[in-house]
């Protein structure tokens, strides 16, 4: 005789399984690619020395967006604004040129992704930072923004 609640549980897990986080794939192509154009937005932007624009093009509005690094928690669109400011725009300071590479979507369900990638900054001088990044993101009415970001510095050998 079949164990009906065995076989619901059995039926419940394979279709949680099936709704997993996939990486790039046929059905999940058109979001992932609408999740990667934010970035890249946001890179055009700093690179055209627009901090507001890099702002707008990918981070959530809101006082719950964080933004963690360097062993420090920055929470709130306009205090993450005000970081980035004093790093790379106070006393005349250079933005640099920003480069995105080794992209990689993953799509958590319809309205909430993930990118993970590395980052580059070059400056006139030819000194580079660079690092990691781990982004979530969801959809809003405004598009696709940035609700966490989470970057290490430390430039691959």
């Amino acid at each position: 005789m079949i164990d009906l609640s065995r076989l619901h549980v059995l039926a419940l897990s394979l279709a949680l399984l099936g709704s997993c986080a996939t990486p790039y794939g046929d059905r999940n192509r058109d979001q992932s690619q609408a999740i990667e154009a934010v970035i890249r937005a946001q890179e055009a932007a700093w690179n055209r020395g627009d901090l507001d624009g890099y702002m707008h093009e990918g981070y959530l509005n809101s006082p719950d967006l964080t933004f963690f690094s360097g062993g420090d928690i920055t929470r709130g669109y306009d205090t993450i604004r005000e970081r980035y400011r004093q790093r790379y725009l106070e006393g005349g300071k250079e933005m640099g040129r920003l480069a995105f590479t080794d992209l990689e979507s993953f799509n958590y369900g319809p309205d909430t992704g993930l990118v993970r990638g590395r980052w580059k900054l070059e400056f006139l001088d030819k000194s580079t930072l660079g690092g990691l990044f781990t982004l979530i993101v969801r959809r809003t009415p405004e598009g696709w923004r940035i609700v966490h970001d989470h970057t290490s510095l430390g430039e691959k050998p």
